[in-house]
């Protein structure tokens, strides 16, 4: 069953107040879920181990960067009627046009396979049920997430904004039990600074599974026919509303990452420990404060390992 688009003139006269905003709420919080994968993970809790608060501006500036490209990915949907791959397919001779489908093929699978373990991770962490299992029961979880969308984009949206939402749940536990230092959380986010050059690559890494290339050709897909205005007018006031959107899904994004190095920072980098390992992060997680926690974690990163959510 394929929902229909709506027209913004349908809203206007029907809706008013924050009721009008609701409809265009659901494509950032799909895009969204790129930036809080396994690789957000592995980065953040390395970079807050080993280097504590210091890298948390490097997460504050990715994060506004994928505002940006989000919201310019998102505006070329609405103004066009079009998603990126259909307007490369027009402005492009095709050798490009062959070498962006390759080079996007490459990504999506390159970006899903570590999903997928992640998740496939994060079931035998909590379980202890074997890899090879873990891994099947993920991908019939993710074409089961999938199927949502024959009931239409709204079924899809509300499911991921709730396993989103258990995300920032499990990190918020962690916060409340790592207790971090607020003066010092503050420093990393207005202080730019490297510490050596393993501090850069760390920088680079976090960028690099922040800002994902398959979210910006997902998010004009997901805006191009949702909403449709006819006149300059309309379009301007359906992208403000979806701006609106995409400003609340980066936010959230932004915070689960920067809650992930905070967490890390104030545990392990307080003890001198050096986790850069998942599994080692699960375990000293129940080591220094109890198997609740290590499971907070744990549930976090199965929920974004699923890779139908990339």
């Amino acid at each position: 069953m394929e929902e229909k688009s709506i027209h913004i003139e349908e809203i206007n006269e029907e809706k008013s107040g924050w009721k009008k905003i609701l409809p265009f709420l659901g494509p950032a919080f799909i895009a969204s879920v790129a930036y809080i994968d396994p690789g957000n993970f592995a980065t953040n809790i390395t970079a807050g181990s080993k280097y504590g608060y210091m890298l948390l501006w490097v997460i504050l500036l990715s994060n506004l960067m994928a505002l940006l490209i989000q919201s310019m990915s998102a505006k070329l949907g609405i103004a066009t009627g079009k998603n990126l791959p259909e307007v490369a397919r027009e402005h492009f001779p095709k050798p490009v046009n062959y070498f962006l489908w390759i080079q996007g093929e490459i990504v999506i699978i390159a970006t899903d396979l570590a999903e997928f373990i992640g998740a496939a991770l994060g079931l035998n962490l909590i379980f202890g049920i074997p890899l090879f299992w873990a891994a099947m029961i993920t991908a019939v979880v993710s074409f089961g997430i999938l199927e949502l969308q024959r009931r239409g984009f709204r079924w899809l949206e509300i499911v991921i904004a709730s396993l989103v939402s258990l995300v920032v749940l499990a990190f918020a536990v962690q916060i409340f039990f790592t207790q971090p230092d607020p003066n010092q959380v503050v420093k990393g986010l207005l202080m730019p600074r490297f510490d050596g050059v393993d501090s850069i690559l760390l920088a680079a890494g976090i960028i690099g599974a922040t800002v994902m290339p398959h979210a910006i050709f997902l998010h004009s897909s997901l805006t191009q026919s949702r909403i449709v205005g006819d006149t300059q007018k309309e379009l301007k006031q359906i992208f403000k509303f979806e701006f609106i959107d995409i400003l609340i899904a980066m936010l959230i994004a932004g915070v689960i990452n920067m809650c992930m190095l905070v967490v890390a920072a104030a545990l392990f980098h307080s003890k001198g420990l050096h986790v850069d390992d998942l599994q080692a992060a699960y375990h000293q997680f129940g080591k220094l404060i109890g198997p609740y926690s290590a499971i907070f974690f744990g549930g976090g990163l199965l929920i974004a390992g699923c890779p139908v959510l990339q």
